[in-house]
């Protein structure tokens, strides 16, 4: 989403119901929704970042991957008020915040679009991650059951 994410309150009240209930990963517009949905703010970007070959760095790797991106906002990492979120990838170009996550509330989430596959499997692992997420949720829901 490259417009202002802040009028979409149905859509930030349906996350913030939703936290820590559901395993949840966010992609652009999803980023920028969890942030506000976790009590952040979201700024508009001078030039936004739109096209390919976007260089993005994971935080806890160290890896660099080429992404495609498309939007003109972005989280303020300093707003956020709920404890256990960090910025997990940061944009080379400008340093902006290129993904977050909140491990106590399963979430996690990327500004840039991964599906797009700008590199040739560089950002497969955040499907594979959301995958795992998904599959011990529906282990701690079926152990619960009985």
């Amino acid at each position: 989403g490259p417009g202002d994410p802040e009028p979409l309150a149905y859509v930030i009240t349906t996350v913030q119901s939703l936290l820590g209930k559901l395993p949840m990963f966010g992609i652009c517009l999803g980023q920028q929704i969890l942030g506000l949905a976790l009590g952040g703010r979201t700024y508009k970007l001078k030039f936004g970042h739109h096209g390919g070959n976007h260089p993005v760095k994971d935080l806890e790797t160290g890896r660099i991957a080429i992404t495609s991106q498309n939007h003109g906002f972005n989280v303020d990492m300093d707003s956020l008020a709920r404890e256990g979120t960090r910025m997990t990838h940061v944009n080379l170009y400008d340093g902006t915040a290129e993904g977050l996550d909140n491990r106590s509330l399963n979430l996690f989430s990327v500004q840039y679009h991964p599906e797009a596959s700008p590199g040739p499997h560089e950002s497969g692992y955040l499907f594979s991650r959301f995958g795992d997420l998904m599959d011990a949720a529906f282990s701690a829901t079926r152990d619960r059951r009985g």
